[in-house]
């Protein structure tokens, strides 16, 4: 099973969508996307510097237009799982079906714009905490008021918030991890995006969503999505939402994904990818930065691929904790049963008394991924629901 990563913010270059305006119709492919995300697309990809790349307004739809370009070249047809980190998840709602090259384009570019304009109303900033303990770097974090606004996976998380409590975490060095500091606009997947996500839900009333072709995975929870409104309510949701990419991994894993494509400007992703499932099932992987590199994605593509067919697609949601504590199923509930939307299918046991567990949509309960009395942290999977589309 072979999954295609669409990348998110930092990940650009200047000069990266050089070669690949070579390809026949791809600098007009990106004016047209320019007219609709309201920059310069051509102009950003292959001349500007780093600093002007580096303004979310113009990076956000310059990243999703990259990925979707870089992706037109390819067979995707055999391709069965799509992923996006934050802005790219909108590169892979176009993969998959939900979204329209153009509608994602076009959303990038108010993302993009709003979520400037929200960063502009106070001074926060971002920060990586590189190694220590996980569970305990965000209770650091969230100690001080700030936000682990991503959970990359592989010992990375990102905090968010106010600037003078992100230097006091760069001070006390939470489990001896290491903290640098980010060269961001604001607080990205906080509250302090609020704005922004109130701009992008009145633009979403307008976007009419398809049912997802392929396996559509979540930064919210790590779950495939399999409804196109769904999906679309998730992404305007995202912008203040924490990023969950070790849940998507997780999921990538979960679902043996054994081949990965990372669209340009690549390797982030596949370096997050190649370290957090490491060992005799990691994936192989592809990192496709210029047109150089499409004979391997596409011999990958050939070797990995699964033809979509007649038969049910498999559905996976999973079920995650709120809080740190302990974990009891629900009596008498089993592997196999049918589970409504919104059953409570367990309880987290917290200092502050007990957390109900529920299922967000109707299937059946899979596999439990916890047992009883299982301590588990906020953010871990708990059970899996499956169903049949």
């Amino acid at each position: 099973m072979l999954a295609v990563l669409s990348p998110g913010q930092g990940s650009q270059k200047p000069g990266f969508l050089t070669p690949w305006l070579e390809l026949p119709g791809a600098e007009a492919r990106l004016r047209w996307w320019s007219a609709l995300a309201g920059v310069d697309l051509v102009h950003l990809g292959t001349e500007a510097g780093a600093d002007e790349i580096k303004d979310t307004a113009r990076t956000q739809p310059l990243l999703v237009a990259a990925a979707l370009l870089a992706a037109e070249q390819l067979p995707l047809y055999d391709v069965s799982v799509v992923a996006g980190h934050s802005v790219g998840e909108l590169g892979a709602a176009a993969l998959g079906g939900v979204l329209s090259p153009e509608a994602a384009i076009t959303f990038a570019g108010v993302r993009g714009r709003e979520m400037a304009a929200a960063c502009a109303l106070e001074p926060t900033s971002m920060a990586a905490l590189l190694g220590g303990e996980a569970e305990e770097v965000v209770a650091a974090i969230e100690a001080l008021g700030l936000h682990p606004a991503n959970r990359n996976g592989a010992g990375q998380i990102v905090a968010a918030g106010a600037v003078d409590r992100l230097e006091k975490l760069a001070a006390e060095r939470p489990g001896g991890a290491r903290v640098i500091t980010l060269q961001v606009a604001g607080a990205f997947h906080t509250p302090y995006m609020a704005p922004a996500e109130k701009a992008l839900a009145a633009v979403a009333a307008g976007i009419t969503p398809s049912d997802p072709s392929k396996i559509v995975l979540s930064n919210l929870d790590g779950a495939a999505v399999n409804h196109g409104r769904e999906l679309l309510q998730r992404l305007v949701r995202q912008v203040t939402a924490p990023v969950r990419w070790d849940l998507c991994m997780r999921t990538l894993a979960d679902l043996g994904v054994t081949a990965v494509i990372e669209l340009a400007p690549a390797g982030t992703l596949a370096g997050l990818v190649k370290r957090e499932l490491a060992g005799s099932g990691a994936p192989e992987i592809v990192t496709l930065n210029t047109p150089d590199d499409l004979p391997k994605a596409r011999d990958l593509i050939a070797r990995h691929g699964v033809a979509p067919d007649h038969e049910p697609t498999p559905q996976f949601r999973v079920v995650v904790s709120a809080s740190a504590g302990t974990f009891e199923p629900a009596a008498g509930l089993a592997e196999g049963d049918d589970i409504a939307a919104g059953q409570v299918i367990g309880h987290v046991a917290t200092r502050q008394g007990a957390v109900e567990v529920a299922a967000h949509q109707a299937g059946v309960l899979t596999e439990w991924l916890a047992h009883h009395d299982d301590p588990v942290a906020p953010g871990q999977p708990l059970a899996r629901i499956g169903g049949h589309l």
